[in-house]
């Protein structure tokens, strides 16, 4: 079958699926419900527990777990440009950081298409039209994150010897991550399967580069570690200063889980369930249910507002700097 063929069949299938968009969003609206249904009822002990912490909150505690939150996100808007630098691709921080907000924010609307969707609108606002490039950034970008998440959380289980966590799922879905983001593999396999929307090349990054941005992407969970602990102990929780690898690690876990989760928007119940079944391995049932339910709030919060400063200061400081992606060189 040649690409042009593939193109058109998958350009084909993108229109069937837009016009049966609604079809998509029922089922993923049902899906929620009945999902949010069953948690609510398996979690009806640890909410009676939850209750009582959540009315409580510490504001102290929870106010420092939404400022770390929010540093969570800034950063993690750096390493998504370095991507886009290494490609040639130069763009301000704020401009990013608005289309970063953006698509994440997007996953609350049922249809995932809109993910991608909204990072791609944003910078085409700002005249960057390379839709197979930056489609490729956000793939190597949840790539890196989640391969990087999972070394967090790898190492944090040996450290405190938590049992019962899912190393097997974990491992595979690691192995898959290393391989499809290997330079030799990553490239090929983006300019085919983005064909359709102009690819035409995607010069391999250099394993520093890539290295690199792993690293940085596994600060991050540290950092999102932080905010959970802090959410833990608003609820009355008492988690050591160690536990915040693994707090990291079990953000990453949950968001991974959410991402694959295309059933539900933003994985909603999904991730919650999965971040809860690992907290509780540290702290009692209500907190970790407590600490779950104001995780979710608080990076709602954070991004919508992150989203806004983004926009705003972006209007501010309109020039940016667009160059054609040139094959990068070893650094």
């Amino acid at each position: 079958m040649s690409v042009e063929l593939r193109g058109m069949r998958i350009r084909d299938g993108f229109r069937a699926l837009g016009r049966r968009r609604w079809v998509v969003v029922g089922l993923q609206l049902a899906a929620v419900a009945v999902l949010l249904g069953a948690l609510a009822y398996a979690f009806r002990d640890a909410w009676e527990e939850a209750q009582p912490r959540l009315r409580h909150a510490d504001p102290v505690e929870l106010g420092i777990a939404l400022a770390i939150t929010a540093a969570y996100y800034l950063l993690f808007t750096i390493a998504w440009q370095r991507i886009l630098r290494a490609w040639g691709i130069r763009i301000p921080y704020f401009l990013a950081l608005q289309a970063e907000m953006a698509s994440i924010l997007a996953k609350y609307i049922p249809g995932t298409v809109w993910i991608p969707a909204a990072r791609v609108a944003a910078l085409r606002r700002a005249g960057i039209r390379d839709t197979a490039l930056i489609l490729a950034s956000v793939i190597l970008e949840a790539g890196l994150s989640a391969v990087a998440g999972v070394v967090i959380f790898f190492a944090a289980l040996a450290a405190i010897g938590v049992e019962d966590a899912p190393i097997l799922p974990l491992l595979a879905f690691t192995a898959v991550c290393v391989v499809g983001l290997h330079p030799r593999v990553f490239s090929p396999l983006a300019r085919r399967v983005l064909k359709p929307f102009g690819a035409s090349d995607f010069p391999p990054l250099p394993w520093r580069t890539l290295l690199g941005v792993m690293g940085f992407y596994g600060c991050t969970w540290l950092v999102g570690g932080a905010a959970v602990f802090f959410l833990l102990r608003s609820v009355g929780g008492d988690p050591e200063w160690t536990d915040i690898p693994y707090l990291g690690g079990v953000s990453a876990v949950a968001a991974i889980v959410a991402v694959l989760s295309i059933v539900t928007p933003s994985g909603l119940g999904v991730r919650e369930a999965s971040m809860y079944g690992l907290l509780v391995a540290i702290v009692p049932d209500g907190v970790a249910l407590g600490a779950t339910i104001l995780n979710r709030l608080t990076i709602t919060i954070v991004e919508a507002a992150l989203l806004a400063v983004g926009a705003f200061a972006w209007k501010k400081r309109p020039d940016y700097t667009s160059v054609d992606p040139p094959a990068p060189q070893e650094e």
